[in-house]
């Protein structure tokens, strides 16, 4: 297996936990900061659902599909083998995001949230992991398909192998 990819979902997961337990350990629940708000703030709030508050309290079931999309994660990350980096490191961010928000519900039944961007749900370092490897590997296979559509397709040469009509 490559350590870098599994470097990189354990820097996640460390950065996730670590700024988690600061936010516990120094606000109380829903108290922000800085207190006169902003556009970015952080703000202590928790969520026993899924993203953007779907399926609140559903941590059993939240539990199970985490472990089913790490095992995902990690047959797609060996199943084909993703030799690109830019993909390896995507899964990695994958994999640490979504162990982070696993070590919450497991222990606390619920995820700690807690940037708080204008308008935006309310997210943490696991939330933004994800998202963001998401969008890379969307952008990374449909820059693929672009180049693919952009090449030349060769002339068929109408060789031994090709049906003819009549």
């Amino acid at each position: 297996m490559d350590l870098l990819f599994f470097a990189i979902a354990g820097a996640i997961v460390t950065a996730d936990q670590l700024t988690k337990w600061a936010v516990r350990s120094n606000l109380a629940l829903g108290e922000s900061w800085p207190h006169n708000g902003g556009m970015i703030k952080i703000v202590h709030v928790v969520n026993s659902g899924a993203a953007f508050g779907i399926l609140q309290g559903q941590t059993p079931f939240l539990i199970v599909t985490s472990l089913l999309g790490l095992g995902a994660i990690l047959l797609y990350y060996v199943y084909p083998p993703m030799d690109h980096g830019l993909v390896r490191l995507a899964l990695g961010m994958q994999l640490g995001g979504a162990i982070g928000n696993l070590i919450d519900r497991a222990r606390l039944g619920e995820v700690t949230d807690f940037v708080h961007v204008g308008a935006w749900p309310v997210f943490n370092v696991a939330d933004a992991s994800i998202s963001v490897s998401i969008v890379a590997v969307l952008l990374f296979f449909g820059l693929q398909d672009f180049e693919r559509a952009r090449k030349p397709k060769p002339a068929d040469d109408g060789g031994s192998d090709a049906r003819r009509d009549g």
